[in-house]
C-alpha cells in the first residue's frame, strides 16, 4: 500500500490548492501575478489599519508599455484573455475586490513590486501600466488609479484594488463594491511632469560638472538630487518634452535617460 503513498498526497494537494486559490501563480505564469489568486478570505488589510486620510492620492501620467505583463493571448483556469490593443474610451461597471497583506512585496504582473500601502489595481485585459478612474458607485468616491497586475479572475468582477484603494474608495470592510471604471486619457495625463535623469554619480564632483554642463545645453532646471547617489535630473517638464530630451541625450555616454515622475 505504501507504494500508493505518494499518488494519494499528489490528490490531497490537489483538493487543497483547488479549494484555496482559482488563480494561476507568477511563478507558473509570468503574465499573471500571485497577487489576487486567492480570496478575501485567505487575505487581509495590515495589523494595523490605515485611514483614508492617511493615503497619498497617485498622480496620472503618460507611460511606455511595460516590458512585462503585456503578452497576449494568456490563459488562466482554461479561459483566455487578449490584452486590449487600445484602451481608448474605454470604461466598465462591475464589482471590485481588493488584495493585501498576503501578497505585499511580491511581484505584480508587470515586474514592479506590489505594495499594499500604496493605491494600484490590477485588471484582466487592459494594457499594463493604464491608468483609470475608478468610482464607488456606493458612495460616489473616485480615485485615479494605476493598473499594473492581472486580475481579477473570479466570476463578476473587473477590477482588484490594493488594500490602499480598497480603503480610499470606501469599501475595504465590505470586501466588494460596485464601482464604474474608466480609463484617462488625453488632458487628464497632459497635466502630469517628468524629470529626465542623465546621470546618477557616487561622487557629488562628478554630478555637479554634468549639471554645468547640461545648463549650457537646455533651456529647462537641471538639478543634482541626493538619496544614495547623486543623480542628475532635467526638469519639471511635460511628457512630450521629456520624450524629446530622453531621445536627444541616448547614446554611448548616458546610456537611456529615465523618465521619473519626482525629482
Amino acid at each position: 500500500m505504501n507504494r500508493f503513498l505518494p499518488f494519494s498526497m499528489f490528490v490531497a494537494t490537489l483538493f487543497l490548492v483547488g479549494c484555496s486559490s482559482q488563480y494561476v501563480s507568477h511563478d507558473a505564469m509570468s503574465e499573471v501575478s500571485n497577487a489576487g489568486r486567492y480570496s478575501l478570505k485567505q487575505d487581509k488589510g495590515p495589523d494595523s489599519p490605515m485611514a483614508a486620510s492617511d493615503i497619498n492620492t497617485t498622480t496620472p501620467r503618460k507611460e511606455p508599455l511595460s516590458r512585462h505583463g503585456n503578452k497576449s493571448p494568456y490563459t488562466v483556469n482554461g479561459k483566455q484573455y487578449s490584452i486590449m490593443a487600445s484602451s481608448v474610451g474605454f470604461e466598465e461597471e462591475g464589482l471590485a475586490s481588493w488584495y493585501g497583506q498576503k501578497f505585499h512585496g511580491h511581484s505584480t504582473s508587470n515586474g514592479e513590486t506590489f505594495d499594499m500601502y500604496k493605491i494600484s489595481a490590477a485588471h484582466k485585459t487592459l494594457p499594463l501600466p493604464t491608468w483609470v478612474r475608478v468610482t464607488n458607485l456606493d458612495n460616489g468616491i473616485s480615485i485615479d488609479v494605476r493598473v499594473n497586475d492581472r486580475g481579477p479572475f473570479h466570476g463578476g468582477r473587473v477590477i482588484d484594488l490594493s488594500y490602499a484603494g480598497a480603503v480610499k474608495l470606501g469599501y475595504v470592510d465590505k470586501g466588494t463594491a460596485r464601482v464604474k471604471v474608466e480609463v484617462l486619457e488625453g488632458e487628464s495625463l497632459d497635466q502630469s511632469v517628468y524629470f529626465v535623469q542623465v546621470g546618477a554619480f557616487s561622487s557629488k564632483d562628478s554630478a555637479q560638472n554634468l549639471q554645468q554642463r547640461l545648463k549650457s545645453e537646455v533651456n529647462e532646471k537641471v538639478g543634482v538630487y541626493k538619496d544614495a547617489y547623486y543623480r542628475v535630473r532635467i526638469g519639471p517638464v511635460k511628457y512630450d518634452q521629456a520624450i524629446t530630451l530622453q531621445q536627444k541625450y541616448t547614446g554611448q555616454e548616458f546610456g537611456k535617460p529615465l523618465l521619473v515622475a519626482k525629482p
